[in-house]
């Protein structure tokens, strides 16, 4: 076979250099996640493209298509045909999905025009300037590859890429430094290992194939001098594989390991001219990369094993990453025959979301799952050409020790992306184009034979003229592709925040949603404006809350709008089963907060409750806490008891039953509620100290005291009975009893909550034996573990018994700042104690000025002020 090209024009040294930076961009614009970097991924892959052209026109060479560019061509044509305006008639038949958005949601708002496929039209545009890109990347690494020297040049790159990105991870481990070169900080993100890319995942994609490439060119022919750079670069990223405690990063890196090494060994196997690369060579590059791994694994073991529990093996993935797999293979199915529209799947896909999860999906960390979703079954048939090509390239003979380490990198990436989604971004993407574009390079007999059949090649000046086209329709698509639904999101928030009027925020919301069609939340911002104005705006409220719930059924905020605007409506009983539904769907507190204090009879009650265990004894506690709620809790009770009859919480309801009858002071209907428990859980803690109560309220209360010491000697560990106890010791006068009791817990304090209750108990007892001070001094330890309206005002109050006014105003007044604005009378009060305590301060102070005014004596008795001097009328002794 004849000598591959040494010689390169200066084109291809240019194309050589753009594609350079094309590797490095991708890694420093964060992992490819930053959002300026689409523009210069353009630009750079189309220039690398002509320069590329001009190249091989300049060497006497025909530019070539290699068989896995296909796949790439398929996906520009896709994504540009779902960006085509359709008829309803042809969009009907085409995304039956799409159409009925359009006539169901768009239509009714006077968005009457053609829609595309895309349910999300601005990102699959961002997704066509993305695969343009990469394919003119791809077309030039093969072309630029064809030399030898700008091959290995480029792929060093790629390997010293990877490991200038640990050595960045473990500069910032070593000096402990948390943000990226300390002025970046991660917000949403929290990565092992501080890197530019803020997933650990991708990071641990990207350094996988960057320490395999860097294997191969270290197993190359070439001096072991120079083979021993390349060596280190593959420890380095090996190393930041492992401690970015990526598990199927590390699991997937260690096989594209196995793989190279079996591809290396069944190579010497079938060997039969000495010009192979020596083994011995290869067993020290891999025996050194595992003496470095197991280097990595000792040093980050407690990391690793960490990371391991919370993974509970196959059980963990199959409910982080293979939970939802079956509601996007559902959302795939739905699109069939041209998929939902490239880069749609955060929009579009909550419509399909069968669970409450309060993450969004921006993509579904499965390669075939992303495929199939966005693309449909065209896009499936793209993904098996492109594995089709990727096993012919494998077969394809003369391969090198590089091409084997560049080929199980990126089927290691691949298989990766099975539970990842790293290849949709630029970093990765591009490392595998130029990395597949280095193998799939045409040799010199293949050159040769193209020259007589032409196959693959393509004349000079329709490739330039197609590379030139191409890179344009990149840089324009980066124009539609600007908008993007974050950015309509937070406008319209903005104006809905700021109270614009409702007509501006309406005529802004439209001219969004026509632009971002499928985003649910862009319908609940205008619903939230809307219902704001009461019965006028609910109406409007409801009928664009609906197309957020059309298009998002588990929206938890969207159910409350919908409870509110019905609510104005006077239709309470849908209201409040919206409030309920609201909680189905992940809002936890929207019950309790919000729609509990607005119910009015036990029917709505009935109509609230949820059927989830644990959740009526919630309801229970709230309703009965409140004086003037408690009747109505009561009676809800009786239904609550009856229809969880059978059930884990029917107890409980029995409890609260048995504690509300106490408040009312209901005696009997109390005691046979307790004894309803006591036949339920003769020998529950609880229990015993529900019986306790029933006999202090009975007065009983020698007799209960008794029971509760009695229940401390077989419960030493139990918290809360010790507070309990020591509460109604001090009840009965022994205040020496209860600090015991309360010595003897302190041991088992489990958080801060109770230390401070325990600290609130000695402050009591102390009070009432009446050492102020002490109890002044555990108060204030209280506001140090708890700090909060109640233990200021704890405080206040014994600074004013001491007659301490200055600094108990300064209390009231610091409990004022942490209330809540909604306090009311509560305010109110507390706002006249401090006006209160500052009067009885300035009426000491004048007081003691009136007093020096009058007694010379004091005057001169008055100690001097800080700083000062006082001049004695005696002389000196």
């Amino acid at each position: 076979m004849a000598p591959e090209s040494r010689r390169a024009s200066r084109y291809t040294l240019s194309a050589e250099a753009a594609l350079a930076a094309l590797l490095v961009l991708g890694p420093v614009a964060l992992g490819g996640a930053a959002r300026w970097v689409s523009w210069p991924l353009g630009v750079l892959a189309g220039l690398a493209a002509v320069l590329a052209v001009l190249g091989a026109r300049r060497q006497g060479e025909s530019p070539r298509v290699p068989l896995l560019a296909a796949p790439l061509v398929g996906g520009v044509l896709l994504c540009a045909l779902q960006l085509v305006p359709l008829p309803p008639a042809v969009l009907g038949w085409v995304s039956p999905e799409a159409a009925a958005l359009r006539e169901d949601v768009l239509v009714p708002l006077g968005l009457t025009g053609f829609r595309p496929v895309s349910l999300d039209p601005s990102a699959t545009w961002r997704e066509l300037a993305k695969h343009g890109a990469y394919l003119l990347t791809f077309l030039a690494a093969v072309q630029v590859c064809r030399v030898r020297a700008s091959r290995k040049r480029l792929l060093t790159v790629l390997a010293f890429t990877g490991a200038a990105v640990a050595a960045v991870g473990l500069g910032h481990a070593l000096f402990g430094v948390e943000t990226l070169f300390g002025l970046r900080a991660y917000v949403h993100a929290r990565p092992p290992l501080v890197t530019p890319f803020g997933n650990p995942n991708h990071l641990a994609g990207f350094l996988g194939l960057a320490a395999t490439v860097a294997v191969g060119l270290a197993l190359s022919k070439q001096s072991r001098a120079q083979a021993w750079p390349f060596a280190a670069a593959a420890l380095v990223s090996g190393a930041g594989v492992l401690l970015s405690l990526s598990r199927a990063g590390i699991v997937f890196f260690v096989f594209g390991q196995v793989l190279l090494a079996g591809w290396l060994s069944k190579q010497r196997r079938e060997a039969r001219t000495p010009a192979r690369p020596s083994w011995g060579r290869g067993a020290a590059v891999l025996l050194g990369l595992l003496a470095t791994l197991s280097v990595g694994v000792y040093l980050a073991a407690d990391q690793l094993w960490a990371e391991a529990r919370t993974a509970d093996s196959v059980e963990s993935l199959r409910h982080g990453k293979v939970e939802p797999w079956p509601m996007m293979a559902r959302a795939a199915r739905a699109f069939p025959v041209l998929g939902m529209g490239r880069g749609a799947f955060e929009a579009a896909f909550p419509r399909y979301q069968t669970e409450p999860n309060p993450n969004t999906f921006t993509h579904p960390e499965n390669a075939v799952l992303q495929v199939a979703t966005e693309w449909g079954v065209p896009g499936v048939l793209l993904l098996a050409l492109g594995l089709w090509g990727f096993v012919l390239l494998v077969r394809r003979e003369g391969h090198g020790p590089v091409d084997l380490a560049a080929l199980s990198g990126v089927a290691a990436l691949a298989l990766h992306n099975l539970f990842d989604f790293s290849l949709e971004l630029p970093a990765c993407a591009v490392a595998v184009a130029v990395a597949l574009g280095a193998v799939a390079r045409p040799r010199d007999a293949e050159r040769m034979s193209a020259r007589r059949t032409r196959t693959g090649a393509l004349p000079t000046g329709p490739a330039l003229a197609l590379a030139a086209g191409l890179a344009a329709v990149v840089l324009v698509a980066l124009v539609p592709g600007a908008r993007r639904m974050a950015d309509a999101e937070g406008l319209l928030a903005d104006r809905v925040s700021a109270r614009a009027p409702g007509a501006e925020v309406r005529a802004l919301g439209l001219s969004l949603i026509d632009a971002h069609p499928a985003d649910y939340l862009l319908y609940r911002l205008v619903a939230m404006a809307s219902v704001r104005d009461g019965a006028a705006g609910a109406q409007e409220a409801l009928a664009f809350v609906n197309r957020a719930l059309y298009l998002r059924p588990l929206d938890a905020p969207s159910h409350r709008v919908a409870a509110r605007a019905l609510l104005h409506l006077g239709r309470r009983a849908q209201g409040f089963l919206e409030y309920r539904l609201s909680h189905e769907a992940g809002d936890t507190r929207v019950l309790l907060s919000e729609a509990l204090p607005l119910a009015r009879t036990p029917e709505e009650l009935r109509t609230l409750t949820p059927e989830a265990p644990g959740q009526a004894p919630e309801l229970a506690a709230a309703l009965l806490a409140v004086p003037e709620r408690r009747a109505l809790g009561l009676a809800w009770l009786a239904w609550a008891r009856e229809h969880f009859e059978g059930r884990p919480e029917a107890t409980a309801l029995w409890m609260h039953e048995t504690r509300g009858r106490l408040a009312q002071g209901e005696l009997p209907a109390a005691e046979a509620a307790c004894a309803e428990v006591e036949r339920r859980a003769p020998d529950a803690l609880a229990t015993h100290l529900l019986r306790a109560d029933v006999w202090r309220a009975q007065g009983r209360g020698a007799e209960a005291l008794q029971a509760l010491e009695a229940l401390a000697k077989r419960f030493p560990h139990e918290v809360e009975l010790a507070f309990t106890l020591a509460a109604r010791q001090q009840e009965a006068g022994l205040t020496r009893r209860s600090r015991d009791t309360l010595d003897a817990v302190a041991p088992f304090l489990t958080n801060l909550q109770q230390r401070a209750r325990l600290l609130s108990l000695e402050a009591d007892c102390f009070e009432r034996e009446g050492l102020l001070a002490r109890a002044l001094e555990q108060r204030r330890s209280v506001v140090g573990l708890q700090p909060g309206p109640d233990s200021h005002f704890a405080v206040a109050r014994l600074q004013e018994l001491l007659a301490r006014y200055d600094a108990a105003a300064r209390s009231v007044h610091e409990g004022l700042r942490l209330m809540p604005p909604g306090a009311g009378s509560r305010r109110a009060e507390a706002e006249a104690w401090a006006t209160r305590l500052e009067a009885h301060e300035r009426a000491r102070v004048d007081a003691r000025r009136r007093e020096r005014v009058e007694d010379p004596r004091a005057r001169e008795l008055e100690p001097a002020p800080p700083g000062s001097m006082r001049v004695s009328d005696s002389p000196a002794p």
